[in-house]
């Protein structure tokens, strides 16, 4: 079978351009594959063509659109999730307009479909007290329970995204004080976290009863399932979820309805800001890129807005509470206020 431009361009793409000219990660890598398997999808069943049949040319800005709202109607995706297939196929068109323009003119009518307004959800995070009703719930006289109990308090104590906890592995623990550990983020940009005694010592325990700590250990993952392989992100969930409908089941107050391992990340986030910390120092311990990306926590946490608030008031007026804002008694700045 002779094969088409667009499988040597994707091939080319996948293989060569991203991890190499790019230097982008292998989850992210991951995460445009999938998304050129749902276009081929889309393509076979509502376009009628077939993967080694599918041309460049078969590929039109009304047909990205169509894929696109095949993605929401019946994937019934987000619009987050539809922004993040959009974003994978912009950067395959960016890079077909360097390595073949000859259809410039259409890749760049892709490049011009615009992404969707996201509506941002309230954040969710759990209380402390709803972290320790959590963590209260694994059966940790078995290896199970004591492998999802180092697991889940470890999210939380290191504020791990998912993907991070699953790509741990024994040696990225330093047990000489002080305990830290060595977590590869997004981008495979790494970062030193702290650990918590605590915390070091239920892993320790965790990882002698699994012979973790053995040399021949060291690149074995972290956690793993019967077969010594990662768990896999909808593992984490499933095992975050039924100790979540435990603890729901004994104070339904202190744990959501709709809970992910991310809420564990936003909870040891919003926790560092109620104690005090640096919204600079909180970027460096999630491993944002921006401070900017940060400032969710302090701009959901209402109590912390109320006591910035009342700082910020503090010696601005020291008149009597009974006396009029200075500015009641401008007629002229009256005048112009409600005009505005």
């Amino acid at each position: 079978m002779k094969p088409t431009d667009f499988s040597k361009s994707l091939t080319d793409f996948l293989s060569l351009y991203l991890p190499g000219e790019k230097g982008l990660s292998h989850n992210t890598i991951c995460a445009y594959k999938y998304t050129f398997l749902l276009f081929l999808r889309f393509m076979q069943e509502k376009q009628s063509v077939k993967a080694s049949k599918l041309m460049l040319k078969d590929i039109t800005q009304e047909r990205v659109v169509n894929f696109l709202d095949w993605l929401q109607s019946e994937r019934h995706c987000s619009n987050s999730t539809r922004n993040a297939r959009l974003a994978a196929l912009h950067s395959f068109f960016r890079y077909l307009q360097y390595h073949n323009p000859v259809t410039l003119y259409e890749w760049q009518r892709i490049l011009s479909i615009p992404t969707k307004k996201e509506e941002k959800p309230m954040m969710t995070y759990l209380t402390l007290d709803g972290i320790k009703l959590l963590l209260k719930q694994p059966d940790q006289s078995t290896p199970k329970g004591r492998r999802n109990l180092a697991m889940l308090s470890l999210m939380y104590d290191s504020g791990a995204r998912v993907q991070e906890i699953i790509d741990l592995m024994p040696s990225s623990i330093n047990f000489n004080q002080p305990y830290t550990i060595r977590i590869t983020g997004k981008g495979n940009k790494k970062r030193i976290v702290p650990l918590m005694e605590n915390q070091v010592n239920l892993l320790k325990e965790y990882m002698k009863c699994n012979r973790l700590l053995e040399s021949y250990a060291s690149k074995y993952p972290l956690f793993s399932n019967a077969q010594m392989q990662k768990l896999s992100r909808m593992g984490i969930t499933l095992i975050l979820k039924k100790y979540a409908d435990l603890a729901r089941a004994e104070n339904p107050t202190l744990i959501p309805s709709n809970i992910t391992p991310h809420v564990l990340r936003h909870s040891k986030a919003m926790h560092l800001l109620q104690a005090g910390v640096n919204l600079i120092y909180i970027r460096d311990f999630l491993g944002h890129t921006a401070v900017s990306t940060t400032e969710i926590y302090a701009r959901a946490d209402s109590k912390y807005k109320r006591e910035a608030l009342e700082k910020a008031y503090i010696g601005i007026s020291k008149t009597d509470n009974k006396t009029d804002a200075l500015w009641l008694k401008d007629g002229e700045l009256l005048n112009w206020l409600k005009s505005f």
